[in-house]
């Protein structure tokens, strides 16, 4: 209930929504807020960890493994084109917090691209030479072009074309 309140929060105005409107909308007092998330730094890496949770979980049963990489590969880009002001708001504090949370999320995500990248190669969908380094930082590429999600979803369906093994 807090999670899913301040989850939508911080995608209306940003990282800096008022604590006090976080739980009002989960229809909570701010001591129950205060108990759960100390601090503003820690809900923004609960929601943080949420989303990135939410992007290494499996695609749904019965989809070929090409649109489960390009599916995953376009919520991906898309998440880091949106998210980076909640990204970087999460990670503020001590280096070596920031460091470490950085390391889990990033190891999550290259887990989860890898695995969605070697089925799509075994089915012979992908070219055999794409790491998934490669991937990663294309899309990575396409992402940081800016906070337009159409024009990240461009370049998504074009790495998808570059990407994909010829006949």
């Amino acid at each position: 209930m807090l999670l899913a309140a301040a989850r939508e929060l911080v995608a209306e105005p940003g990282p800096e929504v008022a604590l006090d409107e976080v739980a009002r909308r989960a229809g909570v007092g701010n001591a129950i807020l205060y108990r759960h998330f100390p601090t503003r730094a820690d809900l923004l890496v609960a929601v943080y960890a949420d989303e990135v949770a939410e992007l290494s979980r499996p695609c749904a049963a019965g989809v070929s493994p090409a649109d489960a990489l390009f599916s995953w590969l376009d919520a991906f880009v898309v998440h880091v084109a949106t998210k980076r002001p909640l990204a970087l708001a999460a990670t503020e504090g001590p280096t070596g917090r920031r460091s470490a949370l950085f390391d889990q999320w990033h190891a999550s995500i290259r887990a989860t691209a890898s695995d969605l990248l070697r089925r799509a190669q075994d089915a012979g969908a992908v070219r055999p030479g794409v790491t998934v380094t490669d991937l990663l930082a294309l899309a990575g590429g396409a992402a940081l072009t800016g906070t337009d999600v159409a024009h990240a979803r461009r370049l998504t369906a074009l790495l998808r074309s570059g990407l994909e093994a010829g006949d």
